[in-house]
Protein backbone atom coordinates (compact mmCIF):
# COMPACT_ATOMS: atom_id res chain seq x y z
CA UNK A 1 0.00 0.00 0.00
CA UNK A 2 1.46 3.48 -1.35
CA UNK A 3 1.56 6.20 1.59
CA UNK A 4 -0.42 9.31 0.45
CA UNK A 5 -0.92 12.95 2.01
CA UNK A 6 -4.31 12.07 3.06
CA UNK A 7 -3.20 9.05 5.36
CA UNK A 8 -0.27 11.51 6.56
CA UNK A 9 -2.36 14.24 7.27
CA UNK A 10 -4.88 12.24 9.68
CA UNK A 11 -2.25 10.35 11.47
CA UNK A 12 -0.63 13.91 11.86
CA UNK A 13 -4.06 15.58 13.25
CA UNK A 14 -4.42 12.59 15.81
CA UNK A 15 -0.94 12.42 16.90
CA UNK A 16 0.93 16.03 16.73
CA UNK A 17 -0.29 19.05 18.56
CA UNK A 18 0.71 23.00 19.34
CA UNK A 19 1.99 21.48 22.82
CA UNK A 20 4.54 18.65 20.79
CA UNK A 21 5.38 21.83 18.74
CA UNK A 22 6.27 24.33 21.36
CA UNK A 23 7.69 21.82 23.67
CA UNK A 24 11.93 21.79 24.33
CA UNK A 25 14.19 19.25 23.55
CA UNK A 26 13.98 16.80 25.96
CA UNK A 27 11.03 17.39 27.29
CA UNK A 28 8.30 14.27 28.24
CA UNK A 29 5.99 15.33 25.43
CA UNK A 30 9.26 15.18 22.79
CA UNK A 31 10.09 11.77 24.06
CA UNK A 32 6.32 10.49 23.82
CA UNK A 33 6.62 12.27 20.18
CA UNK A 34 9.60 10.15 19.26
CA UNK A 35 8.09 6.79 20.73
CA UNK A 36 4.70 7.86 18.45
CA UNK A 37 7.21 8.30 15.20
CA UNK A 38 8.85 5.10 15.87
CA UNK A 39 5.78 2.98 16.35
CA UNK A 40 5.16 3.18 12.82
CA UNK A 41 9.00 3.40 12.01
CA UNK A 42 8.52 7.17 10.75
CA UNK A 43 12.03 8.02 12.80
CA UNK A 44 13.71 6.05 9.67
CA UNK A 45 10.93 6.23 7.03
CA UNK A 46 13.20 4.53 4.73
CA UNK A 47 14.65 1.65 6.66
CA UNK A 48 13.29 -2.08 6.15
CA UNK A 49 10.41 -2.70 8.29
CA UNK A 50 12.36 -5.85 9.77
CA UNK A 51 14.75 -3.14 11.19
CA UNK A 52 11.76 -1.08 12.70
CA UNK A 53 12.00 1.21 9.68
CA UNK A 54 8.67 2.54 8.04
CA UNK A 55 9.69 0.97 4.80
CA UNK A 56 8.70 4.27 2.29
CA UNK A 57 10.08 4.66 -0.94
CA UNK A 58 12.28 7.78 -1.45
CA UNK A 59 9.02 9.22 -2.74
CA UNK A 60 6.67 8.29 -0.02
CA UNK A 61 9.05 9.75 2.14
CA UNK A 62 9.19 13.13 0.62
CA UNK A 63 5.48 12.85 0.82
CA UNK A 64 6.16 12.54 4.38
CA UNK A 65 8.27 15.19 5.33
CA UNK A 66 6.55 17.76 3.40
CA UNK A 67 2.97 16.93 5.07
CA UNK A 68 5.15 17.09 8.35
CA UNK A 69 6.88 20.50 7.27
CA UNK A 70 2.96 21.83 6.85
CA UNK A 71 2.04 21.62 10.79
CA UNK A 72 5.67 22.32 12.08
CA UNK A 73 6.52 18.47 13.12
CA UNK A 74 9.93 17.11 12.41
CA UNK A 75 11.83 13.62 12.74
CA UNK A 76 13.72 13.70 15.80
CA UNK A 77 17.27 14.31 15.24
CA UNK A 78 19.24 10.75 14.95
CA UNK A 79 22.76 11.75 14.87
CA UNK A 80 25.35 9.81 13.18
CA UNK A 81 23.22 7.02 14.45
CA UNK A 82 20.81 7.93 11.37
CA UNK A 83 23.21 9.26 8.84
CA UNK A 84 26.27 7.18 9.35
CA UNK A 85 26.47 3.85 10.66
CA UNK A 86 22.59 2.82 10.35
CA UNK A 87 22.92 2.86 6.24
CA UNK A 88 26.42 1.13 6.69
CA UNK A 89 25.33 -1.40 8.58
CA UNK A 90 22.39 -1.24 6.59
CA UNK A 91 24.62 -2.15 3.35
CA UNK A 92 27.63 -4.29 5.17
CA UNK A 93 26.16 -5.62 8.54
CA UNK A 94 25.85 -8.84 9.58
CA UNK A 95 21.52 -9.76 10.33
CA UNK A 96 22.98 -9.90 13.79
CA UNK A 97 24.68 -6.17 13.86
CA UNK A 98 21.43 -5.13 12.35
CA UNK A 99 18.80 -6.66 14.48
CA UNK A 100 21.02 -5.21 17.67
CA UNK A 101 21.64 -1.93 16.49
CA UNK A 102 19.19 -1.05 13.89
CA UNK A 103 16.32 -1.15 16.14
CA UNK A 104 17.63 0.91 18.68
CA UNK A 105 18.69 3.44 16.64
CA UNK A 106 14.93 3.91 15.61
CA UNK A 107 13.92 4.06 18.72
CA UNK A 108 16.42 7.13 19.48
CA UNK A 109 17.76 5.02 22.30
CA UNK A 110 21.51 4.91 21.45
CA UNK A 111 24.07 7.60 20.71
CA UNK A 112 26.97 6.89 17.90
CA UNK A 113 29.61 8.45 17.85
CA UNK A 114 32.78 8.57 14.88
CA UNK A 115 36.26 7.41 15.35
CA UNK A 116 38.10 8.20 12.16
CA UNK A 117 40.59 11.12 12.31
CA UNK A 118 44.09 11.09 14.42
CA UNK A 119 46.48 13.13 15.72
CA UNK A 120 48.87 11.70 12.84
CA UNK A 121 45.95 10.58 10.66
CA UNK A 122 43.59 13.78 9.35
CA UNK A 123 43.79 14.05 5.65
CA UNK A 124 45.90 11.08 5.31
CA UNK A 125 43.01 8.66 7.03
CA UNK A 126 44.98 5.63 5.82
CA UNK A 127 47.66 6.72 8.13
CA UNK A 128 46.30 5.94 10.98
CA UNK A 129 47.72 3.72 14.15
CA UNK A 130 45.37 3.08 16.49
CA UNK A 131 45.40 -0.76 16.45
CA UNK A 132 42.96 -3.76 17.20
CA UNK A 133 44.71 -6.65 18.23
CA UNK A 134 42.78 -10.65 18.47
CA UNK A 135 42.91 -12.05 21.30
CA UNK A 136 40.48 -15.18 21.50
CA UNK A 137 37.20 -13.19 20.83
CA UNK A 138 37.90 -10.65 21.57
CA UNK A 139 39.65 -7.39 20.01
CA UNK A 140 42.15 -5.34 22.54
CA UNK A 141 42.31 -1.95 21.24
CA UNK A 142 44.77 1.05 21.80
CA UNK A 143 45.29 4.15 20.76
CA UNK A 144 43.65 7.79 20.20
CA UNK A 145 40.81 9.18 18.13
CA UNK A 146 40.59 12.88 17.92
CA UNK A 147 37.57 15.20 16.91
CA UNK A 148 35.15 12.83 17.83
CA UNK A 149 32.05 14.47 17.52
CA UNK A 150 30.18 14.31 20.60
CA UNK A 151 32.23 11.43 21.79
CA UNK A 152 31.33 13.03 25.52
CA UNK A 153 27.55 11.49 25.06
CA UNK A 154 27.93 8.71 23.20
CA UNK A 155 26.76 5.23 23.95
CA UNK A 156 28.96 3.64 21.37
CA UNK A 157 31.43 4.58 18.63
CA UNK A 158 32.61 3.17 14.93
CA UNK A 159 36.21 3.44 14.56
CA UNK A 160 38.70 2.61 11.76
CA UNK A 161 41.57 0.68 13.64
CA UNK A 162 44.79 -1.24 12.32
CA UNK A 163 44.41 -4.64 12.35
CA UNK A 164 47.56 -5.85 10.14
CA UNK A 165 50.20 -3.20 10.80
CA UNK A 166 52.34 -5.55 8.43
CA UNK A 167 49.91 -4.91 5.02
CA UNK A 168 50.06 -1.75 3.06
CA UNK A 169 48.47 1.49 4.43
CA UNK A 170 44.65 1.31 3.28
CA UNK A 171 44.82 -2.90 3.17
CA UNK A 172 45.47 -3.63 7.38
CA UNK A 173 42.06 -1.32 8.24
CA UNK A 174 38.93 -2.69 9.62
CA UNK A 175 35.80 -1.43 10.73
CA UNK A 176 35.00 -1.93 14.34
CA UNK A 177 32.10 -1.24 17.17
CA UNK A 178 33.35 -0.26 20.46
CA UNK A 179 30.78 0.40 23.38
CA UNK A 180 31.60 3.57 24.66
CA UNK A 181 31.05 2.32 28.93
CA UNK A 182 33.80 0.33 29.65
CA UNK A 183 37.03 1.39 32.06
CA UNK A 184 39.56 1.42 28.28
CA UNK A 185 37.66 3.99 26.90
CA UNK A 186 38.67 7.93 28.10
CA UNK A 187 37.09 10.99 26.62
CA UNK A 188 37.95 14.09 26.96
CA UNK A 189 36.22 17.46 25.36
CA UNK A 190 38.23 20.15 23.02
CA UNK A 191 37.62 23.50 23.47
CA UNK A 192 37.06 25.39 20.14
CA UNK A 193 37.02 28.98 19.29
CA UNK A 194 33.62 29.20 19.22
CA UNK A 195 33.53 28.42 22.93
CA UNK A 196 31.86 25.37 22.52
CA UNK A 197 33.00 21.78 22.70
CA UNK A 198 31.38 19.61 20.20
CA UNK A 199 35.00 17.94 19.34
CA UNK A 200 36.56 15.13 21.84
CA UNK A 201 39.77 13.29 22.37
CA UNK A 202 39.19 9.80 22.64
CA UNK A 203 41.57 6.99 24.22
CA UNK A 204 41.72 3.83 23.91
CA UNK A 205 43.53 1.97 26.82
CA UNK A 206 42.95 -1.88 26.27
CA UNK A 207 39.38 -1.27 25.41
CA UNK A 208 37.33 -4.62 24.01
CA UNK A 209 35.70 -5.34 21.33
CA UNK A 210 34.35 -8.70 20.01
CA UNK A 211 34.86 -10.56 16.94
CA UNK A 212 31.05 -10.10 16.04
CA UNK A 213 31.60 -6.39 16.31
CA UNK A 214 33.81 -6.20 13.38
CA UNK A 215 32.00 -4.95 10.11
CA UNK A 216 33.00 -6.78 6.76
CA UNK A 217 35.90 -9.32 7.05
CA UNK A 218 38.87 -8.34 8.76
CA UNK A 219 41.33 -5.67 7.06
CA UNK A 220 38.59 -4.94 4.65
CA UNK A 221 37.50 -1.66 6.29
CA UNK A 222 38.93 0.53 4.29
CA UNK A 223 36.22 0.54 1.48
CA UNK A 224 33.49 0.00 4.17
CA UNK A 225 34.89 3.46 6.10
CA UNK A 226 35.31 5.29 2.83
CA UNK A 227 31.38 4.56 1.54
CA UNK A 228 30.35 5.57 5.52
CA UNK A 229 32.20 8.61 4.21
CA UNK A 230 29.78 9.40 1.24
CA UNK A 231 26.72 8.79 3.55
CA UNK A 232 28.67 11.83 6.11
CA UNK A 233 29.19 14.20 2.98
CA UNK A 234 25.34 13.96 1.65
CA UNK A 235 24.38 14.52 4.97
CA UNK A 236 26.41 17.73 5.33
CA UNK A 237 25.52 18.95 1.58
CA UNK A 238 21.23 18.46 2.37
CA UNK A 239 21.25 15.65 -0.09
CA UNK A 240 18.46 13.22 1.39
CA UNK A 241 14.67 13.25 1.04
CA UNK A 242 14.63 15.90 3.48
CA UNK A 243 16.67 18.66 1.15
CA UNK A 244 14.22 17.74 -0.99
CA UNK A 245 11.22 19.30 0.92
CA UNK A 246 13.32 23.23 1.55
CA UNK A 247 10.64 25.51 1.70
CA UNK A 248 11.46 29.09 0.62
CA UNK A 249 9.90 30.03 3.86
CA UNK A 250 12.24 30.02 6.61
CA UNK A 251 15.19 29.34 4.02
CA UNK A 252 18.44 30.78 4.88
CA UNK A 253 18.37 33.36 2.38
CA UNK A 254 15.00 34.79 3.21
CA UNK A 255 16.15 34.47 6.80
CA UNK A 256 19.14 36.89 5.44
CA UNK A 257 16.36 39.19 3.80
CA UNK A 258 14.87 39.66 7.10
CA UNK A 259 17.96 40.75 8.69
CA UNK A 260 19.04 42.80 6.20
CA UNK A 261 15.58 44.74 6.62
CA UNK A 262 15.86 44.42 10.66
CA UNK A 263 19.69 45.97 10.42
CA UNK A 264 20.09 47.64 7.30
CA UNK A 265 16.95 48.78 6.96
CA UNK A 266 13.68 48.59 4.56
CA UNK A 267 12.96 51.04 1.61
CA UNK A 268 9.52 51.80 1.30
CA UNK A 269 8.69 49.34 -1.60
CA UNK A 270 9.53 46.89 0.69
CA UNK A 271 13.20 46.38 -0.52
CA UNK A 272 16.57 45.71 1.40
CA UNK A 273 17.25 49.76 1.91
CA UNK A 274 20.90 49.51 1.00
CA UNK A 275 22.16 48.43 -2.87
CA UNK A 276 25.00 46.29 -2.13
CA UNK A 277 23.91 44.08 0.64
CA UNK A 278 20.48 43.57 -1.35
CA UNK A 279 22.65 42.06 -4.32
CA UNK A 280 24.49 40.22 -2.04
CA UNK A 281 21.45 38.35 -0.64
CA UNK A 282 19.79 37.99 -3.88
CA UNK A 283 23.35 36.44 -4.68
CA UNK A 284 23.16 34.26 -1.96
CA UNK A 285 19.70 33.28 -2.95
CA UNK A 286 21.15 32.39 -6.48
CA UNK A 287 23.28 30.48 -5.11
CA UNK A 288 21.23 28.01 -2.81
CA UNK A 289 18.58 27.71 -5.52
CA UNK A 290 21.46 26.61 -8.25
CA UNK A 291 22.44 23.75 -5.44
CA UNK A 292 19.18 22.60 -4.97
CA UNK A 293 18.09 22.37 -8.75
CA UNK A 294 21.00 20.31 -8.83
CA UNK A 295 20.48 18.17 -6.15
CA UNK A 296 16.74 17.69 -7.32
CA UNK A 297 18.08 16.64 -10.80
CA UNK A 298 20.71 14.09 -9.04
CA UNK A 299 17.91 12.56 -7.02
CA UNK A 300 15.38 12.25 -10.13
CA UNK A 301 18.31 10.28 -11.98
CA UNK A 302 18.59 8.03 -9.16
CA UNK A 303 14.98 7.33 -7.81
CA UNK A 304 15.95 4.97 -5.38
CA UNK A 305 17.13 7.76 -2.79
CA UNK A 306 20.83 6.39 -2.03
CA UNK A 307 23.81 7.30 -1.35
CA UNK A 308 25.46 8.33 -5.44
CA UNK A 309 28.87 7.94 -4.02
CA UNK A 310 31.90 10.15 -4.87
CA UNK A 311 29.65 12.73 -6.33
CA UNK A 312 28.27 13.54 -3.07
CA UNK A 313 31.91 15.49 -2.52
CA UNK A 314 30.79 17.57 -5.63
CA UNK A 315 28.10 18.93 -2.88
CA UNK A 316 29.58 18.86 0.06
CA UNK A 317 32.17 21.12 -0.99
CA UNK A 318 29.50 23.41 -2.40
CA UNK A 319 27.63 22.97 1.20
CA UNK A 320 30.91 23.84 2.75
CA UNK A 321 31.64 27.10 0.44
CA UNK A 322 28.13 28.23 0.77
CA UNK A 323 28.06 28.01 5.17
CA UNK A 324 30.77 30.64 4.73
CA UNK A 325 29.28 32.70 2.57
CA UNK A 326 25.87 32.53 4.59
CA UNK A 327 27.27 33.26 8.11
CA UNK A 328 29.91 35.49 6.90
CA UNK A 329 27.06 37.67 5.21
CA UNK A 330 24.91 37.48 8.59
CA UNK A 331 27.46 39.21 10.85
CA UNK A 332 27.95 41.42 8.08
CA UNK A 333 24.06 42.64 7.95
CA UNK A 334 24.10 42.96 11.81
CA UNK A 335 27.14 45.17 11.74
CA UNK A 336 28.80 45.65 15.09
CA UNK A 337 25.68 43.27 16.89
CA UNK A 338 27.44 40.76 14.99
CA UNK A 339 30.84 41.06 17.21
CA UNK A 340 29.45 40.06 20.23
CA UNK A 341 30.61 37.38 22.34
CA UNK A 342 29.54 37.72 26.02
CA UNK A 343 27.40 40.50 28.43
CA UNK A 344 24.90 42.68 27.91
CA UNK A 345 23.94 44.39 24.76
CA UNK A 346 23.30 41.62 22.82
CA UNK A 347 20.16 39.09 22.10
CA UNK A 348 21.03 35.76 21.83
CA UNK A 349 20.59 35.43 18.39
CA UNK A 350 23.20 37.98 18.07
CA UNK A 351 25.46 36.30 19.87
CA UNK A 352 24.65 32.75 18.01
CA UNK A 353 25.32 34.48 14.96
CA UNK A 354 28.95 35.61 16.20
CA UNK A 355 29.29 32.05 17.04
CA UNK A 356 27.99 30.52 13.73
CA UNK A 357 30.56 32.33 11.76
CA UNK A 358 33.61 30.97 13.81
CA UNK A 359 32.05 27.15 13.66
CA UNK A 360 31.76 27.89 9.94
CA UNK A 361 35.28 28.57 9.46
CA UNK A 362 35.64 24.47 10.16
CA UNK A 363 32.91 23.49 7.33
CA UNK A 364 36.03 23.03 4.90
CA UNK A 365 37.60 20.70 7.10
CA UNK A 366 35.24 18.85 8.55
CA UNK A 367 34.18 15.99 7.09
CA UNK A 368 36.91 15.85 4.65
CA UNK A 369 39.36 19.15 3.28
CA UNK A 370 38.24 21.04 0.25
CA UNK A 371 41.59 19.67 -1.16
CA UNK A 372 40.76 15.93 -0.59
CA UNK A 373 36.76 16.77 -1.92
CA UNK A 374 38.67 18.01 -5.19
CA UNK A 375 41.15 15.40 -5.48
CA UNK A 376 38.59 12.62 -5.32
CA UNK A 377 35.91 14.75 -7.56
CA UNK A 378 39.00 15.06 -10.18
CA UNK A 379 39.62 11.35 -10.13
CA UNK A 380 36.56 9.51 -9.79
CA UNK A 381 33.94 11.59 -10.82
CA UNK A 382 36.18 13.39 -13.85
CA UNK A 383 38.45 10.50 -14.40
CA UNK A 384 42.03 12.45 -14.45
CA UNK A 385 44.72 11.26 -14.28
CA UNK A 386 47.18 11.46 -10.79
Amino acid sequence: MTLDTETVRDWLEENFSEGIKNSAIGSDQRKEWTKRLATIGWTAPHWPKEYGGGGLSFQEHVVLLKEMQKVGASIPDGGMGMGLIGPTLLEYGTEEQKLRHLPRIVRREVRWCQGYSEPGAGSDLAGLSTRAVLDGDNYVINGQKIWTSGANHADWIFALVRTNPDAPKHDGISLVLIDMDQPGVTVKPIRLISGESPFCETFFDNAIATKNDLIGKPNHGWAIGKRLLQHERSGLSGMGAEGATASKKGSQEYHLARLAKKYVGESTDGKIADPAFRNEVIQQRLNQLSLELTLNRVREENASGKTLGEITSIFKLLGASQGKKNTSLQVQLMGSNGTGWEGDGFTQAELGATRSWLGSRAGSIAGGTNEVQLNIIAKRVLGLPD
